[in-house]
């Protein structure tokens, strides 16, 4: 988009044939890329996308056409401002007013379109404010706690992480549903489900269990990145040094009938990472034939800008790590669009899934295959079960707030919520903060990501034109009128002078 984003001009859609220097409505319902193209193409003074009430209530095809559209939109460098705004009464007021008044000018003579220009009522789009500048000292929080495992310093660690942003075309409208709010929601409940476990001593499993919450998973998973580097290259002792078992990263579990294993190395026979694929394909198989599981086998590009899976951030520091999530790959639109909404959740999907790697997880920790246990034993049941309310209401917690890392700073209500829940279940909970490097930033965060826009009703320029010369020309024919008249009147004097002489 563009920093410049201050605006006074007045407003049309798409249907007039001029669009330069206007404010250019367009609503969901009706938004194609190739209108969206003409707008920037006649140097429009600016975009406005009106987004209903409610997305559910926009038709799949719709909503498919715009996630497809948006990662071009972000990629695309512009002059023209593009805002979103979510639809009122008095907002498609404006609009409908708007449209006729551009179709009737594309669909008419010239007379007419300038008799109409003239007569018609016609909206100025304004906003105030300074120039959007760069934040230099933001931080981007992350949250970790952890469940010290029985028998010891030197356990083997299980991580399991999530980052909690979310990211779409306009950071306010951002509230990340599927990406990544069912990863969160997911890594609470298994955080409260092992924490039960641990609480017992005969249940209490020699691993130790990291729960890492990462923000700037959006840009590059940059809290990861700087997570990782405290850990491994600041410090003389921590969780990931001493002897990591595997890294479980969770992305988009809140829908569909697949699960993905996405790896950067397939993982070898005999290791623990290997015996965690077992184990997921075992459970999936005896337990929920209807999910088709695969492993998924990418190789980290480093040659790209962004990576593509959270579990390369931990691959490139050589820890044994993948991602879980039912996307098939890296590229789908649902990860970065601001169509990814709660309605988007099918909430016994998300139910199965945290069931699947909670089995699974599990499996691993207890040794539970080599012990002989039967492959369809279900574990959580009962007074272990998944509570699915608890589980539903945290997805609406997330999914009800937009999650941009633009927005979210270290004392923000939503990170001191998460940072509160995480301590209910986890020890030594605490955040850790990235900040920009000032003299080569891998990100930069700019302020006015939300204005308010004044719709004023006025009367187009040419409006006062017509108005001029109509004063002009009614002063001018009342100037010949007077001049006619005092002639008429000095005439009529001169007549009766000489009728009284006679």
């Amino acid at each position: 988009g563009t920093r410049s984003a201050v605006l006074n001009t007045e407003a049309r859609t798409v249907e007039a044939e001029v669009l330069s220097r206007r404010c250019v409505m367009m609503r969901l319902v009706d938004f194609s890329y190739e209108q969206y193209q003409k707008a920037l193409r006649q140097s429009a003074g600016a975009v406005v996308i009106i987004l209903p009430r409610s997305i559910s209530s926009v038709p799949q095809d719709v909503v498919r056409q715009f996630m497809e559209i948006e990662p071009e939109m972000l990629a695309m460098e512009t002059i023209v401002p593009v805002y979103f705004a979510v639809e009122d009464e008095e907002l498609l007021s404006i609009y409908e007013q708007t449209r006729a008044a551009s179709a009737s000018q594309s669909s008419a003579s010239a007379a007419e379109v300038l008799l109409h220009t003239a007569t018609a009522n016609g909206f100025q789009m304004v906003t105030s404010g300074a120039q959007s500048k760069a934040i230099n000292d933001w931080l981007i929080p992350s949250v970790e706690g952890r469940l010290t495992g029985l028998g010891g310093e030197d356990l083997p660690t299980v991580v399991i992480v999530a980052h909690y942003d979310s990211f779409g075309v306009a950071p306010w409208l951002s509230h990340g549903a599927d990406s990544n709010g069912s990863g969160i929601s997911v890594l609470l409940e298994l955080a409260r489900l092992f924490s039960r476990l641990y609480t017992y001593r005969r249940t209490h499993a020699g691993y130790n269990l990291l729960f890492f919450a990462s923000g700037g998973g959006k840009f590059n998973y940059q809290g990861t990145k700087r997570w990782l580097e405290d850990n491994l290259d600041h410090t003389d002792s921590s969780l990931l040094q001493d002897n990591v078992a595997f890294v479980l990263c969770l992305d988009t579990l809140g829908r569909g009938s697949s699960l993905h294993l996405h790896v950067s190395k397939p993982p070898k026979e005999g290791t623990l990472q290997h015996a965690f694929l077992r184990e997921l394909e075992m459970v999936v198989a005896s337990q929920f034939p209807e999910v088709k599981f695969s492993m998924v086998h990418k190789k980290i590009n480093l040659a790209e800008d962004m990576l593509a899976w959270e579990h390369e951030r931990f691959a490139i520091r050589r820890l044994p790590a993948f991602t879980i999530s039912h996307l098939e790959s890296h590229r789908d639109s649902l990860r970065n669009s601001i169509m990814d909404r709660r309605a988007r959740i099918d909430t016994k999907a998300l139910i199965r899934n945290t069931r699947i790697i909670a089995e699974a997880l599990t499996r691993v920790i207890y040794n539970l295959t080599d012990k002989g246990a039967p492959a369809d034993l279900q574990i959580f049941t009962d007074q272990m079960q998944i509570q699915q309310e608890q589980l539903e209401s945290v997805m609406d917690w997330l999914s009800s707030q937009p999650r941009a890392a633009q927005l979210i700073d270290k004392d923000s209500t939503f990170l001191n919520t998460l940072e509160y829940y995480m301590g209910r279940y986890l020890k030594d909970v605490k955040q850790h903060h990235v900040k920009a490097d000032k003299r080569d930033p891998e990100f930069v965060f700019y302020d006015q990501l939300k204005q308010v826009m004044n719709a004023y009703r006025v009367k187009p320029a040419i409006f006062d034109l017509l108005l001029a010369v109509c004063i002009a020309a009614y002063l001018g024919v009342a100037y010949v009128a007077v001049q006619h008249f005092g002639l008429l009147y000095r005439m009529i004097q001169r007549l009766s002078v000489k009728t009284k002489q006679q």
